[in-house]
């Protein structure tokens, strides 16, 4: 499946995966300057310093501001061009392989962010994706109006599409908070 052969398809996934308490991780200060910039360890570390200690089977939604240049292609992706070409041209934060490996033995319930991929646009062997999925971690990508929701405190449901043997889907991705 989705990079991590023999583990869950999308309609295998648990439903206990893909609900829960969630923290959200804001790195959208950092990212102004760099954007093939990619949360590391330390970024994990810190936001625990400022708020708590991420509690195990939390899910983590990582808030890098890239969702505010949606729908603009050109900005949202580092390229106007499609297909195989785009490719060399894509640039957009992600999750750092250390950060995955740290979010694996942090026990993370599931990870989001709201970049078009987990790894970040210059990737070109989707470790994050790899490390994560290994650990039947469930991802999401593309999540919108993380700004909305609170640091700590949010409940989320995830629902992807129960595609039979599916390796990813659209999903349909809510927080509730006080």
């Amino acid at each position: 499946m989705h990079f991590a052969e023999g583990k869950l398809s999308t309609d295998q996934i648990p439903l206990a995966r893909l609900t829960g308490p969630a923290v959200v991780i804001d790195v959208s200060s950092q990212v102004d300057a760099d954007r093939d910039f990619r949360v590391a360890p330390a970024d994990l570390e810190a936001w625990e310093r400022g708020h708590t200690p991420i509690p195990e089977e939390t899910i983590v939604l990582i808030r890098t501001g890239w969702g505010s240049r949606w729908p603009d292609r050109a900005r949202y992706l580092g390229t106007t061009k499609t297909g195989p070409a785009a490719v060399p041209e894509l640039h957009f934060p992600g999750i750092h392989p250390d950060a995955a490996r740290w979010l694996v033995a942090h026990k993370a319930r599931a990870v989001g962010i709201d970049t078009p991929s987990i790894d970040y646009g210059q990737s070109a062997t989707f470790d994050t994706h790899q490390i994560l999925f290994a650990a039947d971690i469930p991802a999401f990508e593309n999540v919108a109006h993380l700004s909305a929701v609170p640091a700590t405190g949010a409940f989320v449901i995830a629902l992807p599409m129960k595609i039979r043997g599916g390796s990813g889907g659209p999903l349909r991705i809510v927080a509730t908070f006080p």
